[in-house]
């Protein structure tokens, strides 16, 4: 589930999510003796999931889906319920895409992909207190584009 989320996340595409999630579990039964441990499992499977998402962006030239952006949403709202809102989590996705890491990927793993901001640090190699900030930043970067995006 943790897995589907994530690449649901970063892709905005359901069948896209449900294909690379078996691609991951499919890679990661062949290469579970390169697991060390050194992270939670579902770390480690987000980790091989992104790559391939990455891998399928590149091969496909991925294009974002067209998003109606007219909407503005207020700024008080928190971007967890406005990722309910069908049109607006279009409009996040279109955002999320172009946005440079590792911003997105911060924002993808903690939002859809559920993971505390221990498990993005330790994803990245970095501290608690770096993901926490990096997700904090790509909400403002987000919100922001969203007023624009309205105007």
């Amino acid at each position: 589930d943790d897995v589907y989320r994530f690449l649901r996340g970063l892709s905005g595409d359901e069948a896209l999510a449900a294909e690379l999630t078996q691609d991951t579990f499919f890679r990661a039964f062949r290469s579970v003796g390169q697991y060390r441990g050194e992270s939670e499992l579902r770390v480690w499977l987000c980790s091989i999931a992104r790559n391939l998402f990455y891998s399928h962006c590149r091969s496909q030239k991925h294009l974002d889906p067209d998003a109606d952006l007219n909407t503005l949403p207020d700024g008080d709202t928190p971007i967890t319920d406005l990722i309910e809102d069908k049109a607006v989590a279009m409009q996040i996705h279109a955002i999320l895409h172009e946005m440079r890491e590792p911003y997105k990927e911060v924002f993808s793993l903690r939002i859809f992909g559920e993971l505390s901001f221990r498990e993005i640090g330790t994803l990245f190699h970095k501290t608690e207190h770096w993901a926490c900030v990096t997700y904090h930043r790509s909400k403002a970067m987000i919100q922001e584009k969203m007023g624009e995006r309205s105007l």
